[in-house]
């Protein structure tokens, strides 16, 4: 990666987001949004919630794990956790609601989804079908805020 592509997320100062940075940034998203809305699940049906609750906790896991993997890399760099904070929400606020948006209406619409239990192949075929629609969608957004210095390109400062 040349030194443009790495601090502005641009390849050659063309002014757009090469395609690794966008799935590398979506990817990120994925990671943490996988773990905090798996983890919310299997909470939510542990405590025999129901399936809005379950939902809402899986979601708000999904932001806090998100913004955490950014948190910690930039507050590793030197940053306060106040200015760190701010770096993560700048970064990833867009992708992870896209992400979120995308996966849980796939599960919302997959007829049965909703009702499955975790050892059901439905729950975790419309899950993870759900996550890799989302990651299909939330790359190109990331391109494209990437290339304009959104997004993720706050963050490649830090690195």
């Amino acid at each position: 990666m040349d030194h443009s592509t790495h601090h502005t997320g641009t390849a050659h100062g063309h002014g757009g987001a090469s395609w690794p940075t966008a799935v590398k940034a979506t990817l990120h998203c994925l990671t943490g949004c996988a773990i905090g809305e798996i983890l919310g699940m299997v909470i939510g049906t542990a405590l025999m919630w129901g399936n809005v609750p379950t939902m809402a906790l899986a979601i708000f896991l999904a932001f806090v794990f998100g913004y955490s993997f950014t948190l910690f890399a930039v507050v590793r760099a030197g940053l306060t956790l106040r200015a760190a904070l701010k770096v993560a929400l700048a970064a990833d606020t867009v992708s992870i609601a896209v992400m979120e948006l995308v996966d849980n209406g796939i599960v919302a619409l997959t007829p049965g989804a909703m009702d499955a239990q975790l050892s059901d192949a439905l729950f975790w075929a419309a899950l993870l079908g759900g996550f890799a629609i989302a990651f299909l969608i939330t790359t190109p957004v990331n391109k494209w805020m990437i290339g304009r210095g959104k997004g993720h390109a706050v963050v490649h400062a830090y690195h």
